[in-house]
């Protein structure tokens, strides 16, 4: 195996730059822009939190998915309002797409289920096929 050869570093200790100004003016100005770059992109990223400023996200699990897919179809049901514009729109496609896709998971998921989780969307389940036949009817 070759040896690994060790580098070095140089620094220049020299007062004046390539211009003829003197470094420190020169490391002084770019230490200065740098901070106050650097203060900038804080007070940007403290803003940007503001706006993006969110409830936290629920705990990653199976009931938190079906969660996820019901307030879908509750959306798509008209039965809640858009969360960004405020206004509740009926769209019944989308609404049997989202109730068939979990009644597809509930039956992938058979047997693989806890009770809890199998109760739950049994009952999810239910609920929003009671809804959906209200809608349309």
């Amino acid at each position: 195996m070759p040896e690994e050869e060790k580098g070095f570093i140089i620094k220049d200790r020299r007062s004046l730059d390539e211009d003829g100004t003197l470094k420190e003016e020169k490391e002084t100005k770019r230490a200065d822009q740098q901070t106050g770059q650097q203060q900038e992109a804080e007070r940007g990223e403290e803003g940007r939190r503001k706006e993006t400023a969110r409830a936290p996200l629920p705990e990653v699990n199976f009931n938190s998915l079906i969660f996820s897919l019901s307030s879908s179809a509750l959306l798509h049901l008209g039965e809640i309002a858009d969360p960004q514009s405020g206004q509740e729109k009926k769209d019944l496609d989308l609404a049997k797409h989202t109730i068939d896709t979990i009644a597809m998971l509930k039956d992938k998921t058979k047997g693989n289920l806890t009770g809890e989780e199998q109760k739950f969307l049994e009952s999810v389940l239910t609920d929003l096929r009671w809804r959906y036949v209200k809608a349309v009817g």
